[in-house]
This record gives C-alpha cells, sequence and structure tokens, in this order.
C-alpha cells in the first residue's frame, strides 16, 4: 500500500524515495527527469531566484514556531569587539612590535586602535550581561518571549548568545554566507542556527518578532541593519518598539544627527527613535518599562 501523507496523497519524501530511477537508460540519467524539489542544478538557476527568498523566509519561519519562539530582542553590534583578556591580548602583542620598531607609524596606529578595543571590550560584557538579564527574566514567566537573537557571528553577538547560555536558555542566530571563511559561535542553539544566502530575508526575521532593538557599536553591517530598522519605525512601516544605542559618546562622535536636524534631513522627532543606554540594567529597564514586565534598577553610567 502506497504511503500516505496529509489526505489521499503520498508525502514529498515517498515520493522522493519511490522516483529513484529502476532503470539505467539516458532517460532517466537526464536532469530534465529529476523532481524539481530534488533537482540542485533547477533550483540554483537564476530563474529561481524568487523560489529561494521564499524558502529563507519559510525555513526559519516554520523552525522558530516549532522551537515556540514568540518573540526575540534582536542584538547588534561589531564582530571585532572581544572579550577583554582577548583585547588586552591583542594590545600586549601590538606594543611589543611597535618596540621593536619605534620608527613604524603602522605599528603605532595598530596599538592605538588595540588601546580602543581595551576600552570597547566592556560592551561585551555588557551583551553578555544584557542577554543573561534578559532570558533570566523571561525564563521565570515560561515561554519563549524576548528570546536573545544576533547575526550568530563573534563579538558583540556572540556575547548576547552567550549570556542567554549563561541562563540556560534558547538562543537565535542568524548566520550568513560571505567570503571571508566564518562560523556560528557556539553559544547559538543548535535547533537554532540559521544560515542565510539573501541579506534581505535575513533582516526580515530579524525583525519580524522583535520586541526591541539593541544595537551596540559597530561598522557597516552594524549601520546598516540600524538604519534599515530606523527607517521603518520612522515611516511606520513596524509599530514603534525600543530602540536602545549602547554608548552615546560613541554614536554621537559617528553620527551627527544634530547636523541631520540642521539640514532638514530628519526631523527633530526623529531623534526620539532612539534611546542611549550604558549598561545592561539600564537597557532592560527600558524594555521592561515599555512591556510591563519585571524591572531591574538601572546601573548608573560610569
Amino acid at each position: 500500500m502506497t504511503p500516505k501523507g496529509e489526505g489521499p496523497f503520498p508525502t514529498a519524501r515517498d515520493d522522493a524515495e519511490l522516483a529513484k530511477p529502476s532503470v539505467d537508460r539516458p532517460q532517466t540519467q537526464s536532469s530534465a527527469y529529476r523532481l524539481a524539489f530534488k533537482d540542485e542544478e533547477f533550483l540554483l538557476r537564476d530563474d529561481l531566484r524568487p523560489v529561494r527568498f521564499q524558502l529563507e523566509l519559510l525555513k526559519p519561519e516554520l523552525l522558530l514556531k516549532e522551537q515556540g519562539i514568540h518573540s526575540t530582542i534582536a542584538v547588534f553590534g561589531s564582530a571585532r569587539i572581544t572579550d577583554r583578556e582577548t583585547a588586552e591580548r591583542h594590545l600586549a602583542d601590538a606594543e611589543t612590535a611597535a618596540r621593536a620598531d619605534p620608527g613604524n607609524a603602522d605599528l603605532a596606529h595598530q596599538v592605538g586602535v588595540a588601546r580602543r578595543k581595551v576600552a570597547n571590550a566592556r560592551y561585551y560584557d555588557e551583551a553578555r550581561r544584557l542577554g543573561e538579564i534578559v532570558s533570566a527574566t523571561c525564563l521565570a514567566d515560561g515561554g519563549c518571549d524576548f528570546v536573545v537573537l544576533t547575526g550568530g557571528g563573534p563579538g558583540i553577538m556572540e556575547a548576547a548568545n552567550r549570556g542567554a547560555t549563561d541562563a540556560g536558555a534558547k538562543t537565535i542566530g542568524l548566520n550568513i554566507v560571505l567570503p571571508m571563511e566564518q562560523a556560528p559561535n557556539p553559544y547559538v542553539t543548535p535547533e537554532l542556527s540559521f544560515r542565510f544566502h539573501y541579506f534581505a530575508l535575513r533582516k526580515m526575521h530579524f525583525l519580524s518578532r522583535a520586541k526591541a532593538l539593541v544595537v551596540f557599536p559597530g561598522g557597516f553591517g552594524t549601520l546598516d541593519e540600524m538604519f534599515e530598522a530606523a527607517t521603518l519605525v520612522q515611516t511606520r512601516k513596524i509599530e514603534r518598539i525600543p530602540f536602545l544605542l549602547f554608548g552615546k559618546e560613541y554614536w554621537e562622535r559617528v553620527i551627527n544627527f544634530d547636523a541631520m536636524v540642521g539640514e532638514g534631513m530628519i526631523a527633530a522627532a526623529d531623534k526620539d527613535l532612539f534611546q542611549f543606554v550604558e549598561t545592561a540594567e539600564e537597557a532592560w529597564h527600558h524594555i521592561a518599562q515599555f512591556w510591563n514586565l519585571p524591572a531591574i534598577e538601572p546601573a548608573k553610567a560610569d
């Protein structure tokens, strides 16, 4: 008897098994004879891009539902920010190299960058702490709300996923294929470690369940994600949610929002899309206040 799927029809898996050629002929060897959904060469054609878009939208959506993920806290930030121990080790190496060649301007520059990375290591600590606070608070309430979601890579992403893992919670990583070799950080829940080809679909999943957006200092990738979300909030394509920027001094030095207002490029009220925070406790205070969740007394900034 033919195995059945839902209703009277066999499942696609069953048909794929039945479709294995029992006769070796030129006709059965041709790619035209393969079932379309089993034909990788066909699926990777340029004409099939809309289908691949749909698959990248649908696969994470279905798996997140299966894992019971109701909502997320999306955390963005630099992959180049490390924990303090690593940053201090790189600084020591840079200083050693500079002392060996005191006239080398490039080595002197590298020492300056390494010192900034030691200072910026505090953001790794705050991202890890925030991941733990968010996850521990929501675990206490049961369910899978406010699940920490990152790009799944190193740096700030690793730190936030690590904090959630410290709390014993599920945590999501949305990795993407890049020309340089990279892999998901080891703190992402394996069943929630996704990989994307299309940046656009990855961005949709960053925002589709987000109940807060938290942005740590970062470079082009972080700015891309930040301004994409800001545009959607500004134009009311998505509902207003907490939109937190860690490190006021960094953001006001890197982006001159007041100049944009003065030039008439944004409205003065658009600056209120963001709130600056300095600590994980302060960030959670804003999120908890917005969603009527258990609060933690915000830590005072240094």
